[in-house]
């Protein structure tokens, strides 16, 4: 495989732009309990560029979020009783589909066989920009053979125990011990992009792959992965190829973690202040 070393930029906005310029994106996420990880993926996605953003919720905790951020829309999700989206929701969902660029899905969710029906039916979507993320993976690994189904153009972040998930679920052989060669097989087998989230974070589509050099163990913390699916699906929104748009992201990502960092310390850094550093990283990026 390739290495790639250099890390893309986004251009410098035109003079004449509006919001559609940027990128609709809709995320789908959060349940009972887990309102904050939708709302991270909201906030960072408007941080990281986005022109419009919607979070698409389980009803019962869409005044939670809304509450959280103004700035992102809400959209209210059928839901089953324990407060996790259902699959009522799938009309609503396909209309998102449709009415939007890029979607994620993932943070907060929880796991049910709704929601495994749910993704089941996004990955077959011809040409859909799809991010899974967090539970979104253990519902995909649980799902039987999805790559002879896919159709939507896919990212996948796991962290290294999701990533056990979704190795069991499509190999007889164990899980390597190299982190490049998982991500390399990953990738190659399910014809997706692969950000495998860690100290040095790799992204590889199985031909070319980056690992990236910016990020501190004060981001080892709740949350952390949930900002860094709302930057990647911004950036995505905003034209960046899969590839581009995941590198920039993990390192934006890590970089407004070392900004936060020398403000803070890493023993008291929480989510937010990585969020809060976005504008700064993307600053020292221009």
């Amino acid at each position: 495989m390739q290495k790639i070393e250099a890390v893309p930029k986004l251009e410098p906005r035109a003079s004449d732009s509006h919001k559609g310029n940027f990128g609709k994106v809709c995320i789908i996420a959060g349940s009972l309990g887990m309102s904050g990880a939708a709302a991270l993926s909201g906030r960072s996605a408007l941080r990281a560029g986005a022109g419009l953003v919607r979070v698409a919720i389980p009803k019962s905790i869409l005044p939670i979020v809304a509450s959280i951020e103004p700035s992102f829309t809400t959209i209210p999700m059928a839901e089953d009783t324990k407060g996790r989206i259902s699959a009522k929701a799938i009309n609503t969902i396909l209309e998102i589909v449709n009415d939007n660029d890029v979607l994620a899905i993932g943070p907060g969710l929880g796991t049910s066989r709704d929601l495994r029906s749910i993704i089941d039916i996004l990955i077959k979507q011809e040409n859909l920009k799809l991010i899974i993320d967090a539970d979104g993976l253990n519902n995909l690994a649980a799902i039987n053979n999805w790559p002879e189904k896919l159709k939507a153009n896919l990212i996948l972040t796991p962290h290294p125990g999701e990533m056990k998930r979704l190795w069991s679920g499509l190999f007889r052989e164990p899980l390597p011990n190299e982190r490049l060669e998982q991500t390399a097989a990953l990738a190659q087998k399910t014809n997706s992009l692969i950000v495998l989230k860690g100290a040095g974070t790799i992204v590889t589509d199985g031909e070319k792959y980056y690992i990236n050099t910016t990020g501190n163990p004060g981001m080892a913390t709740a949350g952390s992965g949930d900002v860094l699916t709302g930057v990647i699906t911004a950036l995505l929104g905003q034209g960046m190829s899969n590839f581009d748009a995941a590198v920039f992201g993990v390192y934006i990502h890590g970089l407004a973690g070392d900004i936060a960092a020398e403000q803070l310390g890493q023993i008291s850094m929480i989510t937010t202040d990585i969020i809060d550093n976005l504008p700064y990283a993307f600053k020292k990026t221009q």
